[in-house]
């Protein structure tokens, strides 16, 4: 009877919101009790964003009721719902770049004011890392741009649990494990599963179904800014959430036969410390291991030594699809149409003048293709929603002619039913002789291979084909194991 008397943290009752002729929220309900995890769930653009800013005060519903602890919030905004215990871990990272760990948390925390207040945040954040993510050698003083995007997602996630004077309630995490490998997952869903037991609240987006499978007591699950299935996690199972979601999910093999790949020409080669590196003709290739032990760097080094000149060539060898979308992906104030089209230019100019009709054609084309959604493609990039971006940044380099395609875990926060579209056309591709070099955080990515390498402290240490391309050689090598 005492669990009944508790009252909601946050209730969103009847929320309508709208950008223009666009509905991101649809008259949404939703209520968060103490002690529960709700999995938050819906393609990219079905208004999981837009209702989380909505429940952490940055958005104010044109329609529709906030209320917590019972009471109802006619007025309620960022610094109310942080002086009641909201947090938030955006997909899009929100650290200042420039300034240390501790200084981030200064800012996050306003209670860390006064004398010594160096030492008060550096013990909160240090705390709240060894707390996360156990044994993770970060050190507190370091400048947040001199850390991999896999730290600062730790960082965040640790400074959104961590408690300077005002603990907190409500912990919204939106792709909370996007940069971080299977271990760092793991520690991180095991503390979810911790504050939820000691009373506290999380919504958890994820596209990583498993986890929220696994992590939720509830899943609810939107699309088109409305609430379309809410039942408890144990009602669910994979394919019954994609159902819910509007989704057929493909679970076609990509390999291809041994043989056939090894008469394909070598089109890269890349020598290092460790098993050297081949890449053939209409292979796709898989980099595995432990977020932060060379995949990235070697993609840069093979993305460099290919790209090198200042003026780019009207027909590149590689292209390359950032996964940090927001450091090194998109032009911000650009429009989605100029962020897609700005790697084709050489195709789509003549006598140093764009052709525009053609632009605008190949632009309609490809936002059908990978259903890029938007109204219009001359809106603003940071219209979009962060999958809906890296969308933008995929299609950008599959619209080249590069024979080569670098992938830097182009897929963060993709929604499952857009992967497997996603999936075929790299599959469509690879057919017609484009190779594609894939670094991915995701098993299930890494397993659609037909070649990976498994790094280790920056080292090659195995290379799996065909049916050695399972999760148990892949850990094993990654942790230093000997590959079945």
């Amino acid at each position: 009877m005492a669990k009944d008397m508790k009252k909601a943290v946050i209730e969103v009752d009847g929320a309508r919101v709208s950008f223009g002729a666009v509905k991101a929220l649809d008259g949404v309900t939703l209520s968060v009790m103490p002690g529960e995890c709700i999995g938050l769930v819906g393609h990219n653009g079905a208004g999981k964003s837009t209702l989380v800013n909505v429940i952490n005060g940055g958005l104010t519903p044109q329609q529709g009721t906030v209320a917590s602890d019972g009471e109802r919030l006619d007025r309620y905004n960022i610094t109310i719902a942080r002086g009641r215990g909201m947090r938030c871990v955006f997909q899009e990272l929100s650290l200042c770049p420039n300034l240390s760990i501790v200084e981030n948390t200064r800012i996050m925390h306003h209670e860390l004011g006064g004398f010594g207040w160096r030492a008060k945040a550096a013990k909160v954040i240090e705390t709240s890392l060894d707390a996360v993510f156990p044994g993770h050698n970060i050190d507190s003083g370091q400048p947040v741009g001199d850390l991999s995007i896999a730290e600062r997602q730790m960082v965040e996630i640790a400074m959104a649990f961590s408690d300077a004077g005002i603990a907190p309630r409500l912990v919204i995490l939106d792709e909370p494990t996007s940069s971080l490998d299977a271990s760092l997952a793991r520690q991180m869903l095991d503390h979810v599963r911790r504050f939820v037991a000691s009373g506290g609240s999380v919504i958890f987006i994820s596209h990583i179904l498993h986890e929220i499978l696994e992590t939720s007591d509830r899943i609810v699950v939107m699309k088109d800014g409305r609430v379309v299935a809410e039942r408890p996690a144990t009602e669910f199972d994979h394919q019954r959430l994609v159902e819910a979601m509007g989704s057929v999910a493909k679970e076609e093999a990509f390999q291809r036969s041994a043989r056939e790949l090894a008469a394909a020409p070598v089109v890269l080669r890349h020598q290092a410390d460790g098993i050297p590196f081949t890449a053939r003709q209409g292979e796709i290739i898989g980099l595995a291991g432990l977020a932060g032990h060379g995949q990235t760097e070697l993609l840069l080094a093979l993305h460099a030594v290919q790209s090198n000149a200042w003026w780019p060539r009207r027909d590149p060898l590689v292209t390359f699809v950032a996964g940090d979308r927001r450091l090194n992906g998109i032009f911000e104030l650009w429009s989605i149409l100029r962020n897609f089209s700005i790697a084709s230019l050489a195709d789509l100019s003549q006598g140093g003048v764009v052709r525009t009709a053609e632009e605008a054609e190949r632009g309609a084309d490809w936002k059908r293709r990978i259903e890029i959604r938007t109204q219009d493609v001359d809106n603003g990039i940071l219209s979009l929603s962060g999958g809906n971006q890296q969308k933008v940044l995929f299609a950008r380099a599959l619209a080249t002619r590069a024979p080569v395609i670098l992938m830097d875990d182009p897929m963060r926060g993709v929604d499952v039913g857009t992967k497997q579209e996603v999936y075929e056309i790299i599959r469509q591709e690879a057919a017609k002789g484009r190779t594609f070099i894939w670094y991915s955080t995701e098993m299930d990515e890494v397993r659609l291979c037909d070649r990976v390498y498994v790094f280790r402290e920056r080292v090659i240490t195995a290379e799996l084909v065909g049916d050695e391309v399972n999760e148990i050689n892949i850990i094993a090598a990654s942790f230093g194991g000997v590959a079945a």
